[in-house]
């Protein structure tokens, strides 16, 4: 049976799943050691990309299909994700912390692509749905070290066990990592833990997830700077993320065809961010050339949720009845402070005064939302499935400082979000499937509260005023195979179109940074493309690729203000039309695993991917005079010998060409054209900011098992 909604149910029957479903195990993101699951993610699922517009590796943006689960404020969010069915996009900017969940506690992981109105709120391009472990099927422990390359330490350990009803099952791990460029290491601490009750009818579970990390970043640099790629534009810039989700789910049989789920979870956030940046006024009657701005955001969320699944006859066909309703609420504190500052020679910003209040606010966010599906099996061959979700999404803001009145706002978005999919399954092994599917984004309040064109604010770090805007509407066409050959073979096709209206966009209000602006409905954006998978053992030889085509352009002309981009007018703006691809989206991307079993106790990984070429962010209208950031190919290695049944040593090898290439760009103004990359405020340049790669990295390690 396969999973098709957020809280576990009795699942459907592949043959029945109208939906290109990409399924991996635990063990099989176990076995590559990659530094994080958002590498693991780039390296092996299709359609999906990672840019590290950050300069950190453990807070990447990842998409799917186009669409973007960041933990970047600010940037528009097309992804849910869930673990346990408890969605774990942050509710202040819907963002998503990757670097909060520990790899070491995945026993699977799902990526459900379109706009399945099932799984809510910013479901556009898909969903992620990732099922932590248990002791019951993780029974043992094990510890493991390791260390290579730019200073990365790591230690993991687990530990699982099941006696009579009851069974537990912890992770835990730290990592130290100098980073690979200046100015950004990590110390990643992460644990969860999990214990749980079952017997033949009912099973209840409580976990806790809990994280204390401490990022550094390094941000884009201009292309002048690329003599020396791991060098900074300015520093210091630092995140700080503790969170602690407590989480509870149950599920009960009342007989063999109906179960009841529910879950229910409390959540604890805290984020700390300081940030270097030129002062985009500098010149005439301002002398400082720099501020250092710091954020603060606490949140707490709570919610619950209750599933019914049952599963009968009607009128002598098969059929599955699934409806659920589920809640989730956050109140949220959020202050900015700012400080002038002037630069070192080497570009690290020192405050010159104290650091000034900005923003005070307060936001409350609640989500509500009934879904339902119901499956119709017709006979073996034929299956319908009718789906839906209604949405109520409301954001409050309050002022906390008496200054900003405007900031002031209550906002409501609802929405009833229709599907529909159907299956044929000529012969076994053999299935094609269509779908049509509605969804919502509402916008955030980072959006609502920067959304003032005459009032621009510079993100994460001003809120300016709220006028409204309107939620995103995402319909999502897709037609799709699959099928196998024997046991050892699979393969998987298919062609999909989504349609936003409304879509939200970053409008840029100055040259002099690329973060200060405002938001704005553009009107219709479209992802569309095809995917193609396939993989197959071949003696001691596994083989898996994944293609995919992705053409995603504006399909509404706006006007843009993109001082930076060469085809701008005297006034900074430039002309979005019809057809302009929408940047940092590779049209392109392949990705191809070969796994040797050299001996029985010994096997060989490479991963290969390649990625075509991108626009940076500022030429939306695809017309500024760098051109595209290149496309690259780059490849990895990884490997595992047994030594005993208790002791594994592993590596790996990450860039094993050492590649010099970049994943993300945004179009800017260089104030560094003194000497040696010095502050000169005279002498200020147009250019294209790259995210250069990180060179050749190699790890060893260790792993000592027991049961």
């Amino acid at each position: 049976m396969t999973a098709t909604m957020p809280l576990p149910g009795l699942g459907l029957p592949l043959r029945d799943v109208a939906a290109n479903l990409q399924t991996v195990k635990g063990k099989e993101v176990e076995q590559q050691h990659s530094g994080n699951i958002t590498e693991y993610l780039e390296q092996n699922m299709g359609s999906v990309t990672v840019n590290s517009a950050q300069g950190n590796p453990y807070q990447p943006d990842v998409s799917f299909r186009g669409f973007t689960a960041s933990p970047l404020l600010g940037t528009p969010q097309g992804l849910s994700v869930f673990q346990d069915g408890v969605r774990i996009n942050e509710p202040f900017g819907d963002v998503v912390n990757w670097d909060l969940l520990p790899q070491s506690a995945i026993a699977n992981l799902q990526v459900i692509p379109g706009t399945n109105p099932i799984f809510g709120l910013n479901t556009l391009g898909g969903a992620i749905a990732i099922t932590t472990k248990n002791g019951r099927t993780n029974p043992g422990g094990q510890i493991e070290i390791s260390d290579g390359s730019f200073g990365r330490k790591t230690i993991e350990f687990e530990q699982g066990g099941a006696t009579d009803n009851l069974d537990y099952f912890v992770t835990a791990n730290d990592a130290a990592d100098h980073g690979w460029a200046e100015h950004n290491a990590s110390r990643i601490k992460q644990m969860f833990g999990k214990v749980g009750y079952q017997d033949a009818d009912t099973s209840a579970n409580m976990s806790l997830t809990a994280a204390n990390n401490d990022m550094q970043g390094t941000q884009t640099i201009p292309r002048s700077f690329l003599s020396n790629p791991g060098q900074a534009y300015t520093y210091p810039d630092q995140n700080i993320n503790r969170a602690a989700l407590w989480s509870f789910s149950g599920s009960h049989f009342y007989n063999d065809d109906v179960q009841l789920t529910t879950n229910a979870y409390s959540r604890n956030y805290s984020n700390a961010n300081s940030s270097s940046n030129v002062n985009g006024n500098y010149g005439v009657n301002n002398s400082i050339e720099a501020t250092n701005a710091f954020s603060r955001i606490d949140q707490n969320s709570y919610g619950i949720g209750f599933q019914l699944s049952y599963q009968g006859k009607l009128a002598a066909m098969e059929n599955q009845f699934v409806t659920g309703i589920s809640g989730d609420f956050a109140n949220s504190r959020y202050k900015n402070f700012s400080q002038n500052a002037q630069f070192t020679a080497d570009r690290n910003t020192v405050g010159i005064d104290q650091f000034v209040l900005g923003t005070d606010a307060k936001t409350y966010n609640s989500n509500l939302g009934i879904f339902m599906s119901d499956t119709l099996s017709l006979n073996r061959q034929w299956s319908i499935t009718t789906s839906g979700r209604y949405n109520d999404a409301r954001v409050t803001i309050n002022d906390q400082t008496g200054m900003q009145p405007l900031l002031n706002g209550d906002h409501v978005f609802s929405r009833f979000n229709p599907g529909l999919g159907t299956t044929y399954n000529p012969k076994p092994g053999l299935t094609f499937y269509t779908n049509y599917n509605e969804g919502m984004r509402a916008p955030t309040a980072i959006e609502l509260a920067c959304a003032d064109p005459s009032a621009p604010c510079s993100l994460p770090n001003d809120f300016i005023a709220d006028p409204a805007l309107n939620p995103v509407i995402a319909r999502t066409a897709e037609f799709g195979t699959r099928g196998k050959f024997g046991d050892k073979s699979k393969w998987s096709a298919s062609v999909y179109r989504t349609t936003l209206d409304n879509d939200i966009q970053f409008i840029s209000s100055s040259g002099a940074t690329a973060s200060t602006g405002y938001f704005q409905n553009v009107g219709q954006t479209r992802r569309q493309g095809l995917e193609i998978a396939a993989n197959t053992i071949v003696g001691q030889f596994g083989i898996g690729m994944s293609y995919s085509y992705i053409d995603a352009s504006y399909q509404t002309p706006f006007v843009e203000q993109s001082a930076s981009n060469s085809s701008a007018n005297a006034k900074g703006n430039i002309n979005v039309q019809s057809g302009n691809k929408i940047p940092g989206i590779p049209q392109n991307t392949f990705k191809l695993l070969l796994d040797y079993a050299a001996m029985p106790q010994w096997d060989i990984g490479t991963n290969l991917l390649y990625r075509s070429a991108i626009f940076a962010r500022g030429d939306e209208n695809n017309q500024d005079r760098n051109g595209m950031i290149a496309g690259y190919s780059v490849v990895n290695m990884f490997t595992n010998y047994t030594i005993s049944k208790h002791l594994q040593l592993f590596a790996r090898v990450d860039n094993l060409f050492n590649r010099q290439y970049a994943d993300f760009g945004v179009l800017g103004q260089n104030f560094f054209n003194g000497p040696g990359h010095s502050f000169d405020g005279n002498n200020i340049s147009n250019e294209q900011f790259i995210a250069p790669s990180a060179p050749r990295g190699a790890w060893i390690g260790l792993r000592y098992l027991w049961m």
